[in-house]
């Protein structure tokens, strides 16, 4: 029995399944053996006979004429491995991307070795790559006497480079929650005409070097609509319910009546909304969703048509699943798993059948990601040609919502059984589910890292940068059995070598910049990898102290520079709020403190005093009360631009400023660890009395204009 366990442990292993590890507290656990199970089980292993799978492994490359991917950085010295019976001639051609000739590859000399695979011998020969070739997507052709195979060959720049213009002493820019910051043009909710607005009032009025936004993930096209941005159907596509119909070309040559009809629809909205207190996204969806449909109408140009199926052959499968799962959804559900059983696989002649007796529909849903990608690229050419040395960041999710579009196109390559979440740690000593099916890495690698590249790809199509939430996962992801708790899970590793690379290669084609969300647990050799790959940490002023040493705040000039920096995030509460201890009431009142309020409340004034003292060091602050209560709202002014003064004269490459910081907003926009207990991502953006603003008052106010002053001009 312990034999078989061992063996378990080296399957584990082999498949990059961690077996032991550290908890929060520094003391060493092991996996259960029931999860190695089910996480091994879900890789494709058979666990009945651990040493029989193991054998299979490792002899599975072998069965292969070439490997499906080889990922390495530009300038390495590397080879690839090509499997054939002995004494057969072997060729091996290397077809650049660009077209060029292709070149041959020859064997390394002594490397060949031969293996029994079943009952037959196969030989093992390595071919070397060439040292000199550009970075970009290559593919090298195997050619035998009685077989051939392609590879996909994937050069990545050695290091991201910064973009060009962006000042030797790095940039700055907004943080920006887009839904909740509405304009008198918008449809109760923020838009794309309004990140256009808000790039071009950055860039011009306060030289900003770019406009970080929310997730634009698209959720399911079926109400109730989902609020969070970070459990999305789709990472791939982007949510219709951003577009301004009023800007739409089709809106411009639609006619008078059907201009009018669109009108209306907006004025109705307003009128049922103009009492919410909350973003109320399904009214909205709806009004949209009969506008758009009726704008399909208006004939497009012929211009407009070649862009459009120039759109289409460019999206290729990808858009056409998207948009069958949507009319699909619309008629049986947003869920896919409940759905009539031919029509769960994608590829049936089920699914040929509802998309061709649906097709309507699926050619609005097309014509949807078109419009929305149409006005994306607008706002970020807006940002550029207005001088942003970045154009706008967009955020990817760590993961799907299961139910989704992209777990039921990509069910091979997605877990199936699992949910991807975090261990036990000091914040949540129960650990967390998420609720998202990690993506299996050994699928990923069979398919050539291509749902990877297109994820990342079409973020960056309309982006100067990209955010990627929790990137330790691109490292390893902590995988969580079905009906398991969340303590139960293991950490299973990606090739993080390749996903970063892919990251960087799609990152310099497209000139952005990416920055990786590196708060909390994450080790220092994943900071130290992507530091050496020129991707960007992230750095939250409350939590950057010297943990190593005295617990003080760490001074500016100790801050990594390799980051993006900010005084707060979407997950806490805006200064205002944390300064006065929003976030301790708000965990009190839904029962989530594990210790009593008061002895939370006495902790947290400790290190909030710990955050005036040391502003005051920096003699950034000056008149501040002396227990740092900021309770008088100039008082709390001032402590909120000293921080942000403190966050200026850090040597960090990007410095973002939370548009709800700006206004002394004091609500925060999610509150982790709940569900419905709080209106997660529904919260307007409102100034410190409560009320709701609009963008234009934004625009006008002078808090705004003297905290970006602040950030944005250090002080010696």
């Amino acid at each position: 029995m312990a034999a078989k366990a061992d063996g378990l442990v080296r399957l584990a292993q082999a498949y990059g399944v961690v077996t032991e590890y550290r908890d929060w507290q520094g003391r060493p656990a092991r996996v259960p053996e029931s999860t190695l199970r089910a996480v091994l089980t879900a890789l494709g292993a058979d666990v009945t006979d651990p040493e029989r799978a193991l054998t299979a492994h490792r002899l599975a490359p072998w069965t292969r004429m070439l490997p499906p991917v080889l990922v390495l950085r530009e300038g390495e010295e590397a080879s690839v491995a090509a499997h054939h019976s002995p004494g057969k001639t072997l060729r091996l051609q290397l077809q650049p991307e660009d077209g060029s000739a292709p070149v041959d590859l020859h064997p390394v000399p002594g490397a060949a070795r031969t293996e029994h695979v079943g009952a037959g011998l196969i030989e093992e020969l390595r071919f070397a790559i060439p040292d000199d070739l550009p970075s970009g997507y290559h593919t090298v052709h195997a050619e035998g006497p009685e077989a051939r195979a392609q590879m996909r060959l994937i050069v990545t720049p050695r290091r991201l480079g910064r973009p060009e213009g962006l000042a030797a002493g790095g940039g700055w820019g907004i943080a920006a929650q887009l839904y909740s910051l509405r304009s008198r043009g918008s449809w109760h909710l923020g838009d794309l005409s309004d990140l256009n607005e808000l790039c071009i009032w950055a860039a011009v009025q306060h030289g900003a070097d770019f406009v970080l936004v929310n997730p634009m993930h698209a959720p399911a096209p079926v109400t109730p609509m989902p609020a969070s941005p970070y459990l999305p159907a789709s990472r791939r596509f982007s949510n219709p319910i951003y577009l301004r119909p009023e800007a739409l070309p089709e809106y411009a040559l639609a006619g008078p009546e059907l201009r009018s009809r669109v009108h209306r629809l907006h004025e109705q909205l307003e009128t049922q909304l103009q009492d919410a207190e909350l973003i109320e996204r399904d009214p909205v969806w709806r009004a949209k969703l009969d506008a758009l449909d009726q704008l399909r109408a208006v004939p497009r140009s012929p211009g407009r048509e070649l862009s459009y199926r120039w759109f289409l052959r460019a999206q290729g499968r990808s858009l056409e699943d998207w948009a069958r799962w949507c009319a699909i959804a619309e008629e049986h559900g947003a869920d896919w798993r409940s759905w009539p059983q031919q029509l769960q696989d994608p590829g049936s002649a089920a699914v040929e059948a509802f998309a061709q007796e649906h097709a309507d529909r699926v050619e609005l849903h097309r014509w949807l990601q078109w419009l929305t990608a149409e006005q994306l690229l607008a706002a970020n050419d807006a940002a550029r040609h207005h001088g942003m040395a970045v154009g706008v960041i967009h955020d990817l999710a760590v993961g799907v919502d299961p139910a989704g579009a992209d777990a039921w196109r990509m069910q091979d390559v997605y877990a199936q059984g699992m949910s991807v979440g975090a261990p036990p740690d000091a914040y949540s000593q129960t650990g967390q589910d998420w609720g998202q099916p990690p993506w299996r890495p050994d699928a990923l690698a069979a398919a050539a890292y291509e749902p990877f590249r297109q994820l990342v790809a079409s973020a960056l199509a309309s982006a100067g940068g990209l955010r990627i939430d929790h990137i330790a996962g691109l490292f390893r992801l902590w995988w969580i059995p079905e009906g398991g708790s969340a303590a139960e899970g293991a950490y299973v590793r990606y090739d993080h070598e390749a996903l970063i690379g892919i990251l960087c290669l799609e990152a310099e084609r497209a000139g952005a910049v990416i920055i990786g969300e590196d708060v909390g647990t994450v080790e220092q050799s994943t900071r130290d990898y992507l530091r050496e790959r020129g991707v960007l940490g992230t750095s939250i002023l409350w939590f950057e102290r010297d943990w190593e040493g005295d617990r003080q705040p760490l001074e500016p000039a100790r801050w990594r520079e390799a980051c993006m920096a900010s005084v707060s995030t979407h997950d806490l509460p805006p200064a205002a709020g944390y300064l006065r201890g929003d976030h301790l009431r708000l965990r009190a009142e839904l029962g989530m403190l594990t210790r009593p309020l008061e002895q939370e409340r006495a902790e947290f004034e400790a290190e909030r005093a710990l955050w005036v003292a040391a502003l005051r060091r920096q003699g950034l602050l000056h008149d501040a009360p002396g227990s740092g209560a900021a309770e008088d709202e100039d008082e709390e002014q001032d402590v909120i631009a000293a921080l942000h003064r403190y966050l200026a004269r850090t040597p960090a490459v990007l410095r973002s400023l939370s548009l709800t910081d700006a206004v002394g907003d004091r609500r925060t926009q999610n509150q982790p660890g709940t569900d419905q207990e709080y209106p997660n991502w529904r919260v307007p953006l409102s100034g410190p009395d409560g009320k709701r603003l609009l963008l234009e008052d934004v625009f006008r106010d002078p808090r705004v204009a003297a905290l970006i002053a602040e950030l944005r001009d250090p002080r010696p």
